[in-house]
């Protein structure tokens, strides 16, 4: 079937030629969208542009920017969550998690929202919520940082569709953000520090390291049945004047992680 193009007409050839000319709009957009997906530039987990983003840029209508989110969660790249957006799935062999080192819009997103986000069912078991009142200590990169008392202990296990993936220990500065005991633990408390508390942080530092973990060992919470990789990370939340308001200590399942890494360098004219 001919097609006029100014002045010059078309051939269609075959039927893919003809879909690609007759192609919607919004399949269009929603194809392109999932292309950034499957080439790892949405993670699992990632808001994809939202309706107004995609008037904006593609100068579309609000119902060809609905039609455009919709189709790519019809085919099963994301998912619509009420009132907060539409969310990258994992969609990755075993359903590995990703998370993302020295990103601060990850850390700030939280552990809970983030396992919604990717169309998993998270839930928490505590083991232990105690006020210390002597300050701790760790050592992140080569530095101690320390945080005086009281200090909130919250050790928890860590649940995507009834299987435990992280073990998690956080201790939060009382003195900076107090009453917080009475929060509940499924939060983002990255959230909480600077919007209830309105502390500003500078800076989160990060370590990984790896242990294999063997079952009925002091630090297996995960009823294991064999040894089993653990990402450990140890991290400390930062605010001005060298504060630290957070240290945290987890163990991830190595065998349903992945992390990646978030580059921030810093320029400076010379």
């Amino acid at each position: 079937m001919p097609f006029a193009a100014g002045n010059f007409v078309i051939l269609a050839t075959d039927k893919h030629d003809r879909w690609h000319l007759m192609k919607p709009k919004f399949v269009s957009i929603s194809d392109e969208i999932i292309e950034r997906i499957k080439s790892g530039e949405l993670q699992p987990g990632d808001k994809v542009p939202s309706e107004n983003d995609l008037i904006k840029n593609y100068k579309v209508s609000n119902t060809t920017a609905r039609k455009s989110l919709l189709e790519i969660e019809n085919q099963g790249w994301a998912r619509r969550i009420k009132g907060k957006g539409t969310f990258v799935l994992n969609r990755t062999v075993g359903h590995h998690l990703i998370r993302t080192l020295g990103s601060i819009n990850a850390t700030r997103r939280g552990f809970h929202e983030s396992l919604i986000a990717e169309g998993f069912e998270p839930h928490n078991v505590v083991l232990e919520k105690t006020v210390l009142d002597d300050g701790i200590s760790s050592e992140i990169g080569g530095k101690h940082f320390i945080m005086d008392g009281p200090v909130l202990k919250i050790h928890q296990l860590r649940y995507a569709d009834e299987e435990i993936i992280k073990d998690e220990i956080k201790y939060i500065s009382l003195t900076l953000c107090p009453k917080i005991n009475r929060m509940p633990t499924e939060i983002s408390y990255f959230k909480v520090y600077e919007n209830t508390y309105h502390l500003r942080i500078d800076e989160v530092k990060q370590t990984l390291s790896t242990e294999i973990v063997h079952p009925g060992s002091e630090v297996d919470n995960f009823e294991l049945t064999a040894p089993t990789p653990m990402f450990i990370l140890d991290s400390a939340v930062i605010c001005p004047d060298s504060q630290v308001v957070e240290i945290e200590r987890s163990f991830y399942r190595g065998d349903k992680y992945k992390f990646a890494i978030s580059a921030n360098p810093d320029y400076q004219n010379t």
